[in-house]
């Protein structure tokens, strides 16, 4: 069985740390349940659930990837979860025989993601 490694590309990693650093603010302050700390406990259980199975999320077809995702990042495949309040996370798989690295690209909100996919809405 190959090994699974989640990974953020680093600027997702940049988002995903200033999302930490808010809800410890938060959290500091008293505030126990906000829309930054559902999403960062959304984020957290779903990086949990890609290290058992990568491909859990639905997979994107090609004709819908995003140009700058192509060039930025040379992928050959795409992948999103669906996270708390319409967020998605979306990543690609890379890897060998021994290993599965999954990189995350980045999480956005729905609208976003339905503009970046070309999606309409009805």
């Amino acid at each position: 069985m190959r090994q699974v490694r989640v990974v953020f590309e680093p600027e997702a990693q940049k988002a995903y740390d200033e999302l930490v650093r808010i809800v410890a603010e938060e959290k500091g302050r008293g505030i126990a349940n906000s829309d930054n700390q559902r999403l960062l406990k959304s984020i957290d259980n779903k990086v949990e659930r890609l290290k058992i199975d990568p491909t859990f999320g639905d997979q994107i077809r090609r004709k819908l990837f995003p140009e700058d995702y192509i060039l930025k990042y040379e992928i050959n495949n795409l992948w999103k979860v669906d996270l708390v309040d319409y967020w998605r996370m979306v990543y690609t798989l890379r890897g060998d025989r021994i290993e599965v690295v999954c990189l995350i690209l980045e999480y956005i909100p729905h609208a976003e993601y339905d503009k970046k996919f070309g999606y309409r809405k009805k």
